[in-house]
C-alpha cells in the first residue's frame, strides 16, 4: 500500500451514486471527501481521472460490484500463500461456479486460517477459509460500460460483502444475516459459521408480497438442510441480525415469526468504514486477483498513456503558439523601435554628415600642426646633439615619421659621427625614447674631394607627437 498515494470508491447505489476519496496515511486510508451525486447528474472528473501527478502520486480507483451481479463460494484448502491458493482454487472452478468458465472473471479473498480436526494419528492440518466471488463476464462488461459513460475508469472491482464479512467475530454455531437489495427487490446474505469456521454463503430473497415469513422460512430450511447434508450442520444456530435500524424492525420480525426464536441484532459498518476497509483491501490484493478482466486493464493504461501523451502536446501546442505571440510582439515593437531611429537618423543626416566633413578637416588640419611641430622638435635635437667640426648640410623630414640628415666633416671626425648618430638614438623626452633604434639608417661615410668625408644617416621617430591625444 505504500505506493499508492490516494484511492477513490465508487458505489453506485439505487438512489444514488456515492464517491468517497481516500488519502493514504498511517498504513490506512483516512476519507478525504465524500460526494453524492444524483443519477441525473455525471461524476466530477476531478478526483477521479488520472494525470502526470498520478506518476508519481498513484491513485487507485475502484467499484463496488452491485450484489446481484456476483456469486459467493466457499471452499476450505490446505494454508498456502497466495499464488498456490489462486492455482488451487482454479482447479475447482468448473465445480465451484454456475455457469460455464470461459465466461465468468472470478477473485477470492483469504477470510481466515484454522487447525482441521485430528486425524486418527492425532495429527492436524492448517487449512484456509477462501471466499470465492464469481461474476458473469457480459455482466461486468455492461457495469464497466456505465462507469466509463460517467468517466470513472476502475482499476479494481470489489464485493463489499468481504469485509463485512470480516467484522464477524463468529465463536459459537451461528447464522449471520446481512440485508441487501437485488435488483430492486429485499435480500439478504446469509453466512453460516460452525465450529468457529465460515462454512457457506447464501442469498435469501423476499416476495415484494405474500406471505413473506413463510418464504423466508422455507428458504432458510432449504440451505439449513443443504448445510446437514454436507455435513457441517452438527445443532441449530444462533440467529444474527446486522441491519441499521430501518431494515432491522422489518427483517427482526419477519425472522421471528420464521423461526420462532430470537434474533441478536448487530449495527453494519458505516459506509464510510467499509468503504475504507474495501480500500485498505485493494491496495494490499496481487493486482491480478481481480475481478476487472485484464483487457479492460490494459486497455484504461493505454488510454491513460495516450491521454497524457496528447495532453503534453496540446501544452506543447499551446506554449509555441504563445512562443510565437511574444515573438511576433517582439519583432513588431524593435521595427516600431527601427523606424523611429531611421526617422531620427534621416533627420540629422545633413547634420551628420557635416559633422564628419568638419571632424576630417580638423584632423588634416591636427596632423599638419603635429607634424610641423615635429619637425622643428627634431631640428632642435639635432641642433643640441650636433658635435663641432660636423657641418650638416641637409635635413628632410618624410611622412612625418623618417628623419634624414647629411653634410660633411673631415676624416678624423669619422668616430664623432658615430658617437652622434648614437646620441640621437638615446635621446628621451619625459623618460620616453624618441627614435626607434631598431629602424633607421646608421652613419654612412664616405671620403669625398678635398679630403673630406660626405656622410649622411636617417632615423625613424618612435613617438610622434601626431599619436599624442
Amino acid at each position: 500500500m505504500a505506493r499508492w498515494n490516494s484511492c477513490n470508491l465508487l458505489h453506485v447505489a439505487p438512489d444514488a451514486k456515492r464517491l468517497w476519496l481516500f488519502d493514504a496515511k498511517g498504513g490506512g486510508f483516512v476519507l478525504a471527501r465524500e460526494q453524492r451525486v444524483p443519477h441525473t447528474e455525471t461524476l466530477p472528473t476531478k478526483g477521479i481521472a488520472k494525470s502526470w501527478s498520478s506518476l508519481w502520486q498513484p491513485k487507485l480507483n475502484v467499484a463496488w460490484l452491485p450484489p446481484e451481479s456476483v456469486f459467493l463460494r466457499v471452499v476450505e484448502l490446505p494454508a498456502a500463500n497466495a499464488e498456490e491458493t489462486f492455482s488451487m482454487v482454479e482447479l475447482q472452478l468448473e465445480k465451484l461456479s454456475p455457469i460455464p468458465v470461459t465466461q465468468i472473471v472470478w477473485t477470492m479473498h483469504v477470510l481466515g486460517t484454522h487447525q482441521s480436526t485430528a486425524k486418527a494419528d492425532g495429527t492436524t492440518e492448517s487449512l484456509q477459509t477462501v471466499v470465492v466471488v464469481i461474476a458473469a463476464r457480459n455482466n461486468v462488461e455492461e457495469f464497466l460500460g456505465r462507469l466509463e459513460k460517467e468517466g470513472f475508469l476502475a482499476d479494481r472491482l470489489e464485493v463489499p460483502l468481504l469485509d463485512q464479512l470480516e467484522t464477524v467475530a463468529a465463536n459459537e454455531d451461528s447464522a449471520w444475516l446481512f440485508p441487501l437489495t437485488i435488483g430492486g427487490q429485499n435480500a439478504a446474505l446469509v453466512a453460516w459459521w460452525f465450529g468457529g469456521v465460515l462454512r457457506s454463503l447464501n442469498f435469501v430473497t423476499l416476495p415484494p408480497a405474500g406471505d413473506r415469513a413463510a418464504e423466508l422460512k422455507t428458504q432458510l430450511s432449504l440451505l439449513a438442510m443443504a448445510g446437514e447434508v454436507e455435513g457441517w450442520m452438527t445443532a441449530s444456530p444462533q440467529w444474527h441480525l446486522v441491519a441499521d435500524p430501518v431494515n432491522a424492525t422489518e427483517w427482526e420480525n419477519l425472522l421471528r415469526a420464521a423461526l420462532g426464536e430470537t434474533v441478536k441484532v448487530t449495527a453494519p459498518l458505516l459506509p464510510a468504514e467499509l468503504a475504507a476497509r474495501t480500500a485498505k483491501r485493494a491496495t494490499a490484493t496481487e493486482s491480478h486477483i481481480n475481478l476487472l478482466p485484464g483487457e479492460f486493464t490494459a486497455q484504461y493504461h493505454q488510454q491513460f498513456v495516450d491521454r497524457l501523451w496528447l495532453r503534453g502536446l496540446a501544452y506543447a501546442g499551446a506554449m509555441y503558439a504563445v512562443f510565437l505571440v511574444i515573438y511576433f510582439c517582439a519583432v513588431s515593437f524593435r521595427g516600431y523601435q527601427t523606424h523611429s531611429v531611421e526617422s531620427q537618423v534621416a533627420a540629422i543626416g545633413n547634420d551628420y554628415t557635416n559633422a564628419v566633413s568638419l571632424k576630417a578637416r580638423y584632423s588634416v588640419l591636427q596632423e599638419r600642426a603635429q607634424l610641423k611641430y615635429a619637425a622643428l622638435d627634431c631640428w632642435q635635437l639635432v641642433a643640441q646633439q650636433m658635435p663641432p667640426g660636423i657641418q650638416l648640410l641637409r635635413l628632410s623630414f618624410a611622412d612625418g615619421q623618417r628623419l634624414g640628415l647629411g653634410g660633411t666633416t673631415t676624416p678624423e671626425m669619422v668616430n664623432t659621427l658615430f658617437d652622434f648618430n648614437a646620441a640621437l638614438q638615446k635621446v628621451k623626452v619625459k623618460d620616453q625614447p624618441i627614435f626607434d633604434p631598431q629602424k633607421g639608417e646608421r652613419v654612412n661615410p664616405r671620403l669625398g674631394a678635398n679630403n673630406t668625408e660626405t656622410w649622411s644617416l636617417s632615423l625613424e621617430l618612435l613617438h610622434t607627437e601626431a599619436e599624442q591625444p
